[in-house]
């Protein structure tokens, strides 16, 4: 099997579907099929059932699946490591990041970039997709998360406390919450995943057992601008909170865990050029963001 051919077996096995499949490899469909019932007529095996659901595998194409595997991985190895000895100052680097760290950190880095480095290009995806450096989804990725794959360098490049905020007009409003109270008679706005994890929710370390949660929002500039509307009471971290303009409620109170940012890479590519250029320019964003 060559790479070509592996590529494309992937491909089919990760969408299920071949118009899954050609979306991600950039070609039509009818290519992905041709290739797929060439690839198991020259193997002499079928590898995918056809079902009105999309391709699954068959055992045979489980198996084929652990060696193509394999070939994947060789082949970005290499990729990574020839990336890794440039040292020219042009072409792409493709940086995954939130929304929020996209509009306050990376946008500007990027401008600083630009005026340097002409030739160097950022492509800039900002979602709570994590995209996989190990796959070469990303070449950088600047999240709260640090991950635990021992190839990847990860680089603390800020901590903030986490607290309670309002916008002026939601405490002009209906005044501030008090402590211990539950948040009995406030709106609360809230970051979606804790609610779907079914735990105990708190803001600052409050229950909000009487409170009303009015908006359950999927990103942390989604909460930022809710706040900001004066939709309701939320937890953000405290940079970005008085960045806003917003109220800090209960000071004395703090998340327990901190909002840590890293910077992440793989190991490969830790020094081409263009890479290291643009770490640079993401690091000096974040200087003295730090409480």
């Amino acid at each position: 099997m060559n790479w070509d051919d592996a590529r494309m077996f992937l491909a089919v096995c990760r969408e299920s579907t071949l118009r899954g499949a050609a979306r991600v490899l950039g070609v039509d469909q009818a290519t992905v099929g041709r290739r797929i019932n060439a690839l198991e007529k020259s193997l002499g095996a079928t590898l995918f059932l056809r079902t009105s659901e999309g391709y699954a595998l068959t055992a045979l194409g489980e198996a084929a699946l652990l060696s193509v595997e394999k070939m994947e991985r060789s082949a970005l190895d290499l990729e990574r490591q020839i990336q890794g000895l440039d040292d020219r100052l042009t072409g792409t680097v493709r940086v995954s990041t939130t929304d929020s760290l996209a509009i306050d950190f990376l946008i500007p880095a990027i401008a600083h970039l630009h005026d340097k480095h002409p030739d160097v290009r950022v492509q800039l995806d900002a979602s709570t997709q994590i995209l996989s450096l190990a796959k070469r989804e990303a070449d950088i990725a600047v999240r709260n998360q640090r991950p635990d794959n021992p190839d990847l360098i990860a680089r603390r490049i800020a901590r903030w406390p986490v607290g309670l905020f309002a916008a002026q007009r939601y405490i002009d409003r209906h005044g501030a919450p008090e402590p211990g109270s539950l948040f009995e008679g406030h709106d609360l706005v809230v970051y979606q995943p804790y609610l779907q994890s079914h735990k105990d929710l708190a803001l600052a370390c409050e229950p909000v057992g009487r409170g009303r949660i009015v908006a359950a929002l999927s990103s942390s500039l989604l909460i930022r601008r809710a706040i900001a509307a004066g939709i309701g009471v939320g937890e953000i971290p405290v940079y970005t909170g008085e960045r806003d303009g917003l109220v800090r409620l209960w000071p004395e109170r703090t998340r327990p865990l901190p909002y840590d940012v890293w910077l992440v890479t793989h190991a490969d590519l830790r020094h081409t050029a263009r890479v290291r250029v643009v770490i640079d320019e993401i690091v000096a964003a974040f200087a003295g963001t730090q409480e």
